[in-house]
């Protein structure tokens, strides 16, 4: 009688990053935030606002319109557990010229929304507990557009040839209640 050998090897392998996973978080981080908004405006008498749907070059992430005071706000809306929250130039060009299109408006503001979770991440998979903020940002229309980022204590830099110049922009006062501390 003759017997088979099998062997068997066993090979330990790094962690490998999912990075569709972490792609997916987050998108859903954004997606949730901009859901929040939209209910958040919609709960005010004379608010309408809607999520423009998914990530588009043409489109904000969110519209909000209040036809009885003649305001619209067209709004980019970001969320994240870092220390700070990038936005691209052109995300913050198409927000503009959503607002120069509807001209019927008497009041027109492109507004950055930030959101800097609870949790921050301090590694792979590893985060602490820190202060939920949210910042409501008023984009200055006589200032070049360009990219920008919003840190966690609210300060607003501008982001050009690899240096950082600090960007005084207006907080907006939002029409709804918030219930989260929206200044350091």
């Amino acid at each position: 009688m003759s017997s088979k050998l099998t062997s068997i090897s066993i090979i330990k392998q790094k962690p490998v990053k999912d990075n569709k996973k972490i792609a997916r978080t987050r998108r859903q981080r954004g997606y949730h935030w901009e859901d929040t908004l939209v209910k958040r405006f919609n709960s005010v008498d004379n608010w309408k606002a809607f999520r423009l749907g998914s990530p588009s070059i043409a489109l904000p992430d969110v519209l909000a319109v209040n036809t009885q005071s003649s305001m619209i706000f067209s709004i980019e809306a970001k969320s994240g557990t870092s220390t700070s929250l990038p936005v691209p130039a052109d995300q913050i060009e198409r927000c503009q010229k959503w607002i120069t299109t509807f001209d019927i408006y008497k009041e027109r503001k492109v507004i950055l929304a930030f959101k800097f979770l609870s949790k921050k991440r301090i590694g792979q998979g590893l985060y602490e507990n820190r202060e939920l903020r949210e910042f409501y940002k008023i984009w200055d229309e006589s200032k070049k557009i360009t990219d920008c980022v919003c840190t966690y204590d609210g300060e607003i830099f501008a982001k050009m040839d690899g240096k950082r110049t600090h960007l005084d922009l207006e907080e907006q006062k939002m029409p709804f209640k918030n219930k989260h501390r929206t200044s350091a």
